[in-house]
């Protein structure tokens, strides 16, 4: 393990969070709110320790994958430790553990919350807790190799093992470049989204925290009542939209820019994602309206939007669905472990593994009538290699039994079986608003301070897809042999 490297990175993170912290706490002076004192003090302490540890000596040496994991894993846990600072020393979350659990839901992008009252939380508060969705979207160390020149070649490592799905790839042959393009990508849609919510009357402060949470498939709102708050079809139709545009995957906005239309448009994925989209749509919104609405635009609307923000892992609200029929519950459940396309800002298992465990099962079902049969899975017609399916299926494996184990363990809480299972499945999918307990206008305050600090690793799991916080805990990690 090269600890200099490692260290020096970590450093040059935390300088990156500290200068992320700006904006908030120019929010806050602009509207002279009482946090403006402890962003200024988080600042000053995140920036003086990254400076510290970016000064140190690392040898000449790649990063590899050992490196890779130690700097995504520690990287993540130290974000999350500083970006807590600012609710801890405003006295907005006075606890370390609740400010721990909502600066981890955040930057992965689960959107639970443990603030009862968030409308009673200052404005520069309220926007870095937006905001952080939009920094841990699109991954903060991948923001990092995007500006810093200081990581060479070896960032691949680290985008590799930071970027959501299997299969994780240069857009180009830089990987430097292939982050600018993905963070190119990602400000025109913060900055489309913004503009079209204004159009809609949203004030300029309320479309840009909305904003942060769509595009980043957060869910943290500034509303009590979550997007439902504002009574406008026109906004829940545009956030429902670029919701569902921001679980695609990325790389494909770059290709549809190529001008390679047919490629995007037949990938696989992308097709099933948008299947299971518009077959979830139209069976929850028959099943509501028939029950409760008696009025098919609306349930269209409704059932349109929670099926966009809970597939996609955002977690907004338009209503409160744990009072909707129980079919149309089972299908956002399972809708929590499906989640959204490999390389988007969704969490979840991901359409892909979906896709290719669905065709190693056909295969299986192939080879009972032809067993000598050689039947390779393809993807967008590519031959996917045994390493890559095995390594598919035993992600769904270990993803179903940390899922079980979790469920159990927050149950002995007395928690009953429905909030405790959809609460885990809520961290580990990185959704955010689950069912009963946790239910969309409900909050996780209730769980004690263990199931919090619990549920905040699952979201850590579930963000950097399981084997990067598990692999910390193998010896191996840490010798000085080839990984």
């Amino acid at each position: 393990m090269n600890y200099g490297v490692v260290i020096k990175i970590l450093g040059n993170l935390l300088t990156v969070e500290a200068l992320l912290m700006i904006p908030s706490l120019l929010v806050s002076l602009y509207y002279n709110q009482y946090d403006k004192k402890a962003f200024l003090i988080s600042i000053f302490i995140t920036s003086i320790l990254g400076f510290i540890m970016g000064k140190k000596e690392e040898t000449k040496e790649n990063i590899k994958a050992k490196e890779g994991l130690a700097i995504v894993a520690f990287g993540w846990i130290l974000a999350s430790f500083f970006g807590s600072l600012p609710f801890v020393l405003s006295g907005s979350i006075p606890s370390w553990i609740d400010s721990f659990f909502e600066t981890v839901s955040g930057f992965t992008t689960t959107g639970a919350t443990i603030v009862d009252n968030v409308e009673a939380l200052p404005m520069g508060i309220l926007f870095w807790r937006s905001f952080t969705h939009w920094i841990g979207g699109m991954g903060i160390l991948v923001f990092t190799i995007a500006i810093l020149p200081t990581l060479g070649v070896g960032g691949f490592q680290i985008f590799k093992v930071e970027s959501p799905g299997p299969m994780p790839d240069r857009i180009v042959p830089k990987v430097k470049d292939t982050a600018k393009i993905l963070y190119t990508t990602y400000f025109i849609m913060t900055i489309l989204e913004i503009i079209l919510l204004l159009f809609g009357g949203m004030p300029l402060y309320d479309a840009a925290v909305h904003t942060f949470g769509t595009v980043g498939t957060g869910g943290f709102s500034i509303k009590a009542a979550s997007v439902g708050a504002y009574d406008s079809t026109y906004i829940h139709i545009i956030i429902g939209i670029f919701m569902i545009l921001s679980g695609v995957n990325f790389s494909l906005y770059y290709f549809l820019f190529q001008g390679k239309w047919k490629e995007v448009f037949k990938n696989e994925e992308l097709r099933l994602y948008f299947g299971i989209i518009f077959s979830s749509v139209i069976l929850i919104a028959l099943n509501i309206n028939s029950e409760i609405y008696k009025n098919i635009g609306l349930a269209l609307r409704d059932a349109f939007f929670q099926v966009g923000s809970i597939i996609t892992t955002t977690g907004y609200a338009t209503t409160d669905f744990d009072k909707w029929p129980t079919f149309s519950k089972s299908i956002l459940f399972l809708l929590m472990f499906v989640g959204g396309c490999a390389g988007s800002t969704g969490g979840g298992l991901k359409n892909i593994r979906i896709l290719v465990l669905f065709k190693l099962v056909k295969r299986e079902f192939s080879k009972i009538l032809h067993p000598r049969a050689v039947i390779p899975i393809k993807t967008n017609g590519e031959i996917l290699s045994n390493e890559t399916v095995v390594s598919i299926a035993s992600f769904f494996v270990l993803y179903i039994f940390i899922f079980v184990l979790g469920t159990v363990f927050v149950s002995l809480e007395g928690v009953d079986l429905v909030s405790s299972s959809s609460a885990v499945a809520s961290a580990l999918g990185n959704i955010g608003p689950g069912f009963g307990f946790v239910g969309p206008i409900r909050t996780f305050s209730g769980f004690n301070p263990i199931n919090k600090l619990v549920l905040s690793l699952f979201m850590l799991l579930g963000r950097l897809e399981l084997f990067t916080i598990l692999a910390l805990f193998l010896p191996k990690t840490w010798r000085n042999e080839i990984f």
